[in-house]
């Protein structure tokens, strides 16, 4: 299989990097200083296409392919890995989840306003007792006698859910052999019973608008319905795989970043009497950097490419992902090694790498369980 771009597969991709250079790099660090959502970068980016890459046309999309779509986050996340998550959660886990399981009547009333960018999406599948284990959800639907559903629960950590119009809640609605069925629920935020917490601090990819979701007696009407009653947390399942390909192409952008970093001061920092890149220590990071890099891209690429002919990619996505998050992790930290005292200081562009490639290995499933997933397939214990 060839992983040469199209021409219109590289068109968008430089599309998405001149979009990144203009608008977002001067916005970069200081949406990570102020930990700010970016509003008016997201609503720049749904002009551009890229909050609905591959939902068509017909929907407000950019009707384009999943190749596509990994290489506008990668040019994104080059610049900003904030900008790059948000807008992975609206197309993986929201826009597409939308297109491949609403119906005619959801996608009129959700999916065209959050391609165009009239409406921002949050997904909710995350609890405190349900982070890893995504199964021992405590989040409960209650079918009523005169029809819908009684919302009840919370989940936690919710990315976008400081702007976002309406989220992809999943919740338990019934025991099936002890195991709980969960369904997949379109919910207004504001609708009465929904709370947010305030917007949540963390380490790295700061500005992601993360908020803790309360839901206390919230009715949902079957028509909120996402996919079919009880198979929801396969529906889930199914968007985080795909997720977890924009996410490994997310952590690309940071980690090729960090790696331009280190080869530029490689280049220009002088130590007795020469460039420091002249040292056979120096170089045999920078090659490190670069061969664990590339690698992830051929995996994240060919986990892209079968995300159009596949329904699952689970192994493949769990490959792409732990390789990009652990490359990037290890590309920023050298990076930081290599610029020494000009980059070990809070506000330098290698301190925010860093920070935000760390996160890659935890959201979307930790590196652990990407391990897990991968193992179960080689040994043929998943299908």
């Amino acid at each position: 299989m060839t992983f040469d771009l199209s021409s219109d597969q590289e068109a968008f991709r430089q599309q998405a990097r001149a979009f990144a250079e203009q608008h977002v790099r001067p916005l970069a660090a200081q949406i990570d200083l102020d930990n700010r959502f970016p509003r008016d970068l997201v609503a720049r980016a749904a002009a551009q296409g890229l909050l609905a890459v591959t939902v068509p046309e017909e929907w407000g999309g950019a009707g384009r392919d999943f190749v596509s779509y990994v290489v506008a986050i990668e040019e994104t996340a080059r610049v900003s890995a904030t900008l790059a998550v948000i807008l992975a959660v609206s197309n993986s886990l929201v826009c597409d989840l939308l297109l491949r399981n609403g119906t005619p009547g959801q996608k009129d009333r959700w999916l065209r306003r959050l391609a165009r960018g009239e409406a921002l999406g949050a997904f909710a599948l995350s609890e405190q007792h349900a982070g890893t284990d995504a199964a021992n959800q405590r989040t409960v639907a209650t079918a009523q006698p005169d029809g819908g559903f009684r919302l009840d629960g919370g989940k936690v950590w919710v990315a976008n859910a400081e702007a976002a119009d309406m989220a992809v809640v999943i919740a338990a609605t019934s025991l099936r052999q002890g195991e709980r069925g969960m369904t997949a629920f379109l919910v207004p935020l504001d609708a009465p019973g929904v709370e947010a917490s305030a917007t949540l601090d963390s380490l790295g990819v700061r500005g992601l608008g993360c908020r803790h979701l309360t839901f206390r007696s919230v009715w949902v009407g079957e028509d909120s319905v996402l996919g079919e009653r009880d198979e929801g947390f396969k529906i889930a399942l199914r968007g985080l795989d795909r997720a977890r390909v924009a996410i490994a192409a997310q952590a690309l952008g940071v980690g090729d970043a960090a790696l331009g970093l280190a080869v530029a001061h490689a280049r220009t920092r002088q130590t007795f009497g020469r460039p420091i890149g002249g040292y056979q220590a120096i170089q045999w990071m920078l090659a490190d950097m670069a061969v664990a890099l590339d690698a992830a891209r051929m995996l994240t690429w060919k986990a892209a490419a079968l995300c159009d002919v596949q329904p699952r990619i689970s192994a493949e996505a769990a490959m792409a992902k732990l390789q990009a998050s652990e490359a990037a992790h290890q590309a920023a930290d050298r990076a930081l090694q290599i610029l020494a005292s000009a980059g070990y200081q809070r506000g330098s562009d290698v301190e925010r790498y860093l920070r935000d490639a760390r996160a890659a290995e935890i959201y979307s499933g930790t590196s652990e369980v990407q391990r897990m997933v991968i193992a179960e397939h080689i040994l043929g214990l998943r299908g």
